[in-house]
């Protein structure tokens, strides 16, 4: 019964007209930006994170919520018209996307693709549902000792699982904890790193920071990678999305499959859809009868890695919201949505503000069912954008970003710190530095500081007594494991790498 009951209070908060309203809003955001082939979920949530400064919590929790997971479903269009990812989690979809296009059943490609997320959204959100209060009852237990421990891990798990330089992605993680203590100390009131700079004592924004490093830095890259060609997309009617008998009795098991990939992977940190959709392709493509069909056609080549991806998305909030360490850049800025409105995610959330969990949770019903109302009749709209030059699409984008920049606190110190960031995101990525662990680091800094200096009071700062307690030393040890095995593959893939590169010594023929 208290399950129900919580179901009816999360219904009554997530129908409310504004909130509905912005969950169709976020939603159709979200469809358009994964379309848009490059920009991502990240970025647009980073350029339109403003707009929730004036937004009762939940209501900005909904929106970014549905332009998050809304991304899925629009990232697939352009891999399969295209054989250009409008996601990153949507690049195996290309696979085989692509070819059942060329063979003329796009409109199926699309209608599967469709009916896929939704059934993995589905499932992810029950799972969602089911774990999210165990966790959060299991954590009350922890103390400060604890949530240090396991913030240090995800930020560990985010910076050196995912692919690229652990080295690397540990250097931005510290380099974004350096960026979080600018400003006045919260403890003792002293101001650090402002030199003398009044705009610097609340410290940097993280809308400004969120919006230069992934908005700005993405409209640059962009533009310089563009050669300008034209696209001509095809034309896909309604009368072409209807599968066949045949589509969908290949398409269920593998979608089951993938959504039970998916729901693990978004659950844990430094994974997320991307690795879910490459993995659930993979288990298809090893247990069919024919795996010869893959690459070339085969509808389960599509479904698999969009169930998977968009069951990982609704997963994903599971560690957000019961224990308050993200998994993910994208989930450390649902996290500072919710500092930012004075929300502290973690155990207490689901008791503390019910509503809230409860009517965000029932908006990911909602998001989803209106997700696949829009993208199916809306599939035409989609294609003719992105016929539309980029030269057009960018003068507006980045106009938006500086409005948004601006409208926060109404300083244009704020529009200066989003250029500055948007410049050293772009050099970052020429050097190939990783921008989330940065913004890992810069979310999750001041928290990790916070419960480090409570620990360390209680503990009379012997650091020993973090290390005793069960939980926080275990967790502290899979951080060492997971750093040294991180560490030590890395260098022994450059040294693979480099054997291959050498070459072997000559031997000459003899007379």
């Amino acid at each position: 019964m208290e399950i129900a009951s919580n179901l009816l209070l999360g219904l009554s908060v997530a129908l409310t007209p504004e909130n509905l309203l912005y969950c169709l809003f976020g939603v159709f955001v979200g469809t358009l930006i994964g379309v848009l082939p490059g920009i991502g979920a990240l970025a647009a949530i980073s350029m339109l994170f403003p707009l929730t400064f004036h937004l009762e919590p939940t209501t900005a929790l909904i929106m970014l919520a549905g332009i998050y997971y809304g991304t899925a479903y629009g990232g697939s269009t352009a891999s399969i018209l295209l054989n250009i990812p409008g996601t990153t989690s949507s690049a195996v979809t290309c696979l085989d996307g692509y070819p059942m296009a060329q063979q003329g059943r796009a409109g199926v490609a699309l209608a599967m693709t469709a009916f896929a997320s939704f059934f993995g959204g589905v499932f992810g959100i029950l799972v969602l549902s089911a774990f999210t209060p165990l966790v959060a009852a299991w954590a009350l237990s922890f103390g400060s000792a604890e949530y240090f421990a396991l913030m240090v891990l995800g930020l560990v798990a985010a910076s050196t699982v995912s692919d690229g330089s652990p080295v690397k992605g540990l250097a931005m993680v510290v380099l974004g904890m350096l960026l979080a203590t600018i400003g006045m100390d919260p403890q003792s009131g002293v101001a650090r790193y402002t030199f003398g700079s009044l705009s610097l004592l609340d410290g940097l924004s993280i809308s400004a920071l969120a919006m230069g490093l992934f908005g700005v830095a993405e409209i640059i890259t962009s533009v310089r990678a563009n050669t300008g060609r034209t696209i001509q997309a095809r034309d896909v009617s309604l009368r072409s999305l209807m599968p066949t008998r045949d589509d969908f009795r290949r398409s269920w098991m593998p979608a089951l499959r993938a959504s039970t990939i998916g729901s693990l992977f978004g659950a844990l940190p430094g994974t997320g859809p991307t690795v879910a959709s490459f993995v659930s392709y993979g288990v298809e493509k090893r247990i069919a009868k024919d795996p010869s069909r893959f690459g070339k056609g085969a509808v389960e080549g599509v479904v698999a890695p969009e169930a998977a991806n968009n069951a990982a998305d609704q997963t994903a909030f599971i560690p957000t919201l019961s224990l308050g360490v993200p998994g993910s850049a994208t989930m450390a800025l649902m996290i500072g949505a919710m500092m930012v409105h004075g929300i502290h995610p973690g155990p207490n959330l689901v008791t503390e503000e019910p509503e809230l969990f409860w009517g965000l949770v029932m908006s990911f019903w909602i998001g989803n069912l209106m997700l696949v109302i829009l993208n199916l009749p809306l599939i035409g709209l989609w294609v003719r954008l992105l016929t539309v030059p980029y030269k057009i699409l960018y003068p507006a984008i980045l106009m938006l970003v500086c409005i948004g920049a601006y409208s926060v606190h109404y300083k244009a110190f704020d529009v200066m710190v989003v250029l500055g960031f948007g410049a050293l995101g772009y050099l970052m990525r020429i050097f190939s530095m990783p921008a989330a662990p940065l913004l890992l680091g810069f979310v999750l800094g001041p928290l990790i500081e916070q419960h480090f200096r409570r620990a360390m009071v209680l503990a009379r700062g012997d650091f020993s007594a973090v290390i005793e307690r069960p939980i926080s030393g275990t967790v502290l040890l899979i951080t060492l494991l997971v750093l040294v095995w991180s560490l030590w593959s890395s260098f022994r893939k450059r040294r693979q790498t480099l054997a291959a590169a050498t070459p072997g010594p000559r031997i000459e023929d003899e007379d």
